[in-house]
């Protein structure tokens, strides 16, 4: 029926749970790759690649692997193409993922491996899905896709994330078998494995779809200036900054720490959210980033607070191997450190209860008493040793 290219291969017997945008063609395209593939959707589908079942739990009798690629909506009119910035803000609706999952538990067993594609928002499966799940093992596996290529997406993947309840690799079997599944269906693509707990995962997915959005965002302003300020070509300005690949198109600054600083970044914002306002544009994308940049300090002294009110910070500068203060983020923490009722320490006046290490080259001596607070979680771990943001095994 299908010629010898697409004979069944492999013994692991695939299912998937929606066949919509996503599901038929990632089962159509792992067909082909030699795998025996059946899939259910609400409503009848037909391939001659993917074998139909009238049920879930049909398809759940005899497959190794079910793949969930059901959707999980907003309500209607929150998909962008009208405004949506004047709304009540709302998460995903879960409910259709929820039943499936409900109804897999109920028709597999621990042998088998239930993989969810579905994107969700980060602490939702923990929350909300695993719950529902006590008979087989949950595995997180989102893909990166776009609507056109979703085929080719899917088997040329720029990574695969697979996230576990507790991420842990060595002891996830199924994680590793699913593993070994990919490697047959990219072959020589050999893409990058990340491997996690479900928020890893979950967190993965989402912020990498919103680091495009925000990129977008960002570009389409830089054309918005170009327009109202004229004697300026929006391509010219785009084009030289995507060749600047030290900084801007690079992993740099791509490490969770202490924020920005210096003589340019915050007062740049500040001077384009008047800029913004100046010619009119009607949105603050770089006051909402200053927003975004306080509360984030805000947040960090709270953590900071919870170790100690007497806080000694490694350093006041805005970055290693200079003195200088300016839009120093080290400062920015230390006065909200004051507002929630804190105390900033030289160690001489006053005991010391919690050293922030302010650049990740900053050295620190301290007793085992102290605790020492680092936001860059590099530190060499000692029971005095904190992590900010840092999930321990």
């Amino acid at each position: 029926m299908f010629g010898e290219k697409n004979q069944i291969i492999y013994k692991e017997k695939i299912g998937f749970i929606g066949l919509g945008k996503l599901g038929m063609p990632c089962a159509e395209a792992i067909r082909k790759k030699g795998f025996h593939v059946a899939g259910y959707d609400i409503q009848n589908k037909s391939s001659e690649l993917v074998e139909w079942r009238n049920s879930i739990e049909d398809l759940c009798r005899d497959r190794d692997i079910v793949f969930i690629a059901t959707p999980t909506p907003h309500e209607e009119g929150y998909d962008g193409r009208e405004p949506t910035s004047h709304k009540e803000v709302k998460n995903f609706n879960y409910d259709s993922v929820k039943k499936v999952l409900q109804k897999c538990n109920k028709n597999m067993k621990s042998t088998q491996s239930l993989v969810l594609i579905s994107t969700v928002l980060p602490g939702t499966i923990r929350r909300e899905l695993a719950p529902l799940v006590t008979n087989v093992k949950l595995i997180y596996n989102p893909y990166l896709i776009a609507m056109g290529t979703v085929a080719e997406d899917m088997i040329n993947p720029e990574m695969i994330m697979i996230g576990t309840k507790k991420g842990v690799y060595e002891t996830a079997v199924k994680a590793q078998q699913l593993e070994n599944f990919y490697k047959v269906i990219c072959g020589d693509a050999d893409p990058r494995i990340e491997f996690g707990t479900w928020e890893e995962i979950e967190a993965m997915k989402i912020f990498y779809n919103t680091f495009i959005s925000n990129k977008i965002a960002l570009v389409n302003m830089i054309q918005d200036v170009s327009h109202k300020l004229g004697n300026m070509d929006v391509d010219k300005v785009t084009e030289a900054l995507a060749k600047s690949n030290r900084r801007i198109m690079s992993a740099k600054y791509m490490k969770a720490g202490m924020g920005d600083g210096g003589a340019c970044h915050p007062r740049d914002n500040i001077a384009l959210s008047w800029l913004a306002k100046d010619l009119g544009l009607g949105y603050d994308l770089f006051g909402s980033i200053m927003q975004a940049r306080e509360k984030q300090a805000e947040n960090m002294a709270i953590a900071i607070l919870k170790h100690g009110e007497n806080v000694y910070f490694t350093s006041d500068s805005y970055k290693p191997g200079v003195d200088l203060t300016d839009g120093s983020y080290s400062l920015l923490v230390q006065h909200y450190i004051k507002k929630h009722g804190g105390q900033i320490v030289n160690g001489f006046d006053n005991p010391v209860q919690v050293i922030v290490r302010v650049h990740e080259t900053d050295e620190i001596t301290a007793d085992e008493n102290t605790t020492i607070f680092d936001p860059w979680r590099s530190y060499p771990m000692a029971d005095n040793v904190f992590y900010y943001a840092k999930y321990e095994q």
